[in-house]
């Protein structure tokens, strides 16, 4: 995984209330970290979550699936980037790939697997066909469209 394989970067600072006894960050805050990337990520293509994709589009997103790869470790204070890009989108599945680095050091790697789902129904539902122009429009590496 490298760096240049993201076009989007969110950067936050650890605090305090996010690390452990042994002054690093506590291993389920990282997916709290991919959470908020992906918030920006909605942000940055045009579709504010839930109002640009819910509101909009009559959906929701659920998570199915959710893996990190720790490598090192953050600790308080830290200045993190947390990377995020779309890998592949499905008829309608959607998977997110993360990597999370200070500065040059690379910390974590993650993954997580969303499924859209009609609100009324709760099964999956194909994703907008905006939604996937946007996100093709805007990834520098484009992802597997199935």
């Amino acid at each position: 995984m490298n760096r240049d394989d993201f076009t989007f970067s969110h950067t936050l600072r650890v605090r305090w209330s996010e690390v452990d006894r042994q002054d690093v960050v506590f291993n389920v805050n990282y997916f709290l970290y991919f959470d908020i990337a992906i918030a920006e990520y909605w942000r940055a293509i045009g579709f504010a979550y839930p109002q640009g994709i819910v509101d909009k589009f009559g959906s929701d997103i659920y998570a199915v699936k959710a893996t990190a790869d720790f490598r090192g470790s953050a600790t308080y204070e830290d200045l993190l980037d947390v990377c995020c890009r779309v890998q592949r989108i499905g008829r309608s599945s959607m998977v997110f790939v993360f990597g999370i680095w200070r500065g040059t050091d690379h910390l974590t790697a993650g993954e997580l697997v969303y499924v859209n789902a009609d609100l009324k129904t709760k099964r999956s539902t194909p994703w907008p066909e905006e939604l996937k122009q946007a996100i093709l429009r805007y990834e520098r590496h484009h992802p597997d469209v199935a």
